[in-house]
């Protein structure tokens, strides 16, 4: 999926790891700040999620509270990250999910109606101690997902004329019977017609097209 940057380096990061099965795991987190120290954090926490891939399956909670230690004991006390991890199985179309203080991804059903994945957990990095509720949703054929960043959400020329959660509602809708690539896409264009070209932030998105 594509990722873009405001800067050579930056604080977003999403992952897809195939665990074979038709189950995938994915996440997308954004790191408080920017530029190098950013990118640096967030492939400290890239490492430690994939370190401890094995028990993203076993224990979803377990492995989120271990990175979350880690993240705490490697990083100042002013320097957190928000996620939106997953793991989706194709067999059973079960998405469990943990929103770790991330946007609320989108789920924009076949039928009309629109859900938020909101937070089930704070942001990781801050607490030593940390709990998170690992939620579950089952995504039906035309269902749309989209996972973002807030580069998405907040682009445009200034606070009050920013893209925003309901106009990307809107774009999903237009697009839905399109395939994944071209929904995005088409996010895309309609961000930067609103932002007139101009990134203040990273933009980082996910389009999962349910067949």
């Amino acid at each position: 999926m594509p990722h873009r940057n405001t800067r050579a380096v930056g604080g977003d990061h999403y992952d897809f790891l195939d665990f074979g099965s038709g189950r995938l795991r994915l996440a997308l987190a954004d790191i408080s700040g920017k530029g190098m120290s950013a990118a640096l954090l967030m492939a400290n926490l890239q490492a430690n999620l994939r370190g401890q891939y094995a028990l993203a399956l076993e224990d979803v909670a377990r492995l989120l509270q271990s990175v979350n230690l880690l993240f705490y004991r490697n990083t100042e006390t002013n320097h957190y990250a928000t996620m939106f991890f997953a793991i989706y199985d194709d067999g059973t179309r079960r998405l469990r999910y943990v929103n770790c203080g991330h946007n609320p991804p989108i789920l924009v059903r076949a039928n009309g109606p629109v859900e938020r994945l909101a937070a089930t957990a704070t942001v990781l990095g801050l607490f030593e101690k940390w709990e998170c509720t690992v939620a579950e949703c089952e995504l039906a054929p035309g269902d749309v997902l989209v996972i973002y960043s807030d580069g998405i959400s907040e682009a445009g020329p200034n606070e009050e004329e920013e893209f925003g959660e309901e106009r990307l509602i809107m774009t999903i809708r237009r697009r839905q019977r399109q395939s994944a690539g071209e929904i995005l896409d088409n996010i895309l264009s309609d961000v930067q017609q609103v932002s007139g070209g101009r990134q203040a932030d990273d933009m980082t998105l996910i389009v999962a097209s349910c067949g």
